[in-house]
């Protein structure tokens, strides 16, 4: 296992990775790697003591593992899922991860999961609440969590301070790590109109463990996070920008959709060698076959007329 420590949380630089799916497993089975570790959804191994299982205890004798979550919901009015954060833990317990990241966002409201992770109110009160939860939660798991921009479609008017600037002084006041989404940024930059050059320049860089590059698509005034295309130049030239302003931190392809076959997934993700040495690929953003959606407008906060 080939790591490179950082002095970002005590966090290793793990390398170039990719996410651990099922549609892969049986070649897994019979190969090695290749990558240097993979990235689990949390979810899909809660109370799973089945094949899918055995083949990430399989993989985790090979390779670290990190762990990324999609029902945290930091930014959720409800009072945390305790019995979530208890799988959580008890999983951690046995993966022994890297390690566990989730989104800031809300997935949902009086206990109904929307299955999306929704935009925060990017407001001084907003700000409090969710470095509150973050104490919490790393109190509980006792270790430091690590927290991804999500993708955007809309913005609340009550917001004060840029996503970058939330970020910042989320990572700042509670310790918790960054994982530096690049195509999400250049996915809500596009769709809000702001700089993602800027976006990236201005993170607290010292707290970025991690990165995550993938393909979106463009459905007219709006780019969507699909996941299931390859990374165009756009999103590596972000990734250079971000490697050369953290010195190099673990990078990870996203590809969820319409999944290649795993030789060509690995090659996807070996592509950052050459971003970082200033060969980037001329590979255009993929349009959608349906119809262009329009670009939402500001989301009114009750109460803020």
């Amino acid at each position: 296992m080939n790591t490179v420590n950082t002095p970002r949380l005590g966090l290793p630089n793990l390398g170039l990775g990719v996410g651990l799916r099922h549609q892969h497993f049986n070649y897994l089975m019979k190969h090695p790697p290749q990558v240097n570790w993979f990235e689990i959804i949390s979810e899909n191994f809660m109370d799973d003591f089945g094949f899918s299982r055995h083949v990430l205890m399989q993989m985790r004798k090979q390779v670290p593992i990190v762990m990324h979550g999609v029902s945290l919901s930091i930014g959720s009015t409800d009072a945390l899922n305790m019995d979530y954060l208890k799988k959580l833990k008890a999983l951690a317990a046995i993966v022994e991860p890297e390690w566990i990241s989730d989104h800031l966002c809300w997935t949902g409201v009086m206990g109904v999961n929307t299955h999306d992770l929704l935009p925060m109110p990017l407001t001084e009160a907003s700000l409090d609440h969710v470095c509150e939860r973050v104490d919490r939660v790393q109190e509980f798991l006792q270790r430091p969590i690590v927290l991804e921009n999500p993708s955007t479609y809309l913005e609340f008017r009550a917001s004060e301070m840029p996503e970058w600037e939330f970020m910042s002084r989320m990572a700042k006041r509670t310790g918790c790590g960054l994982l530096l989404d690049v195509n999400n940024v250049f996915v809500s930059a596009h769709n809000h109109h702001f700089n993602a050059e800027e976006y990236i320049t201005n993170l607290p860089h010292q707290h970025i463990v991690q990165i995550h590059v993938a393909g979106p698509t463009d459905f007219g005034e709006l780019l969507v996070d699909t996941h299931d295309k390859p990374v165009p130049t756009q999103v590596w030239q972000l990734y250079l920008l971000a490697h050369q302003l953290t010195g190099g931190v673990s990078i990870l392809l996203e590809w969820d959709s319409d999944i290649p076959e795993y030789p060509e997934l690995v090659a996807e993700v070996f592509k950052a060698r050459e971003v970082i040495n200033g060969n980037i690929p001329n590979i255009a953003v993929q349009s959608a076959v349906r119809l262009p959606v329009s670009n939402p407008v500001h989301f009114q906060l009750a109460g803020n007329e």
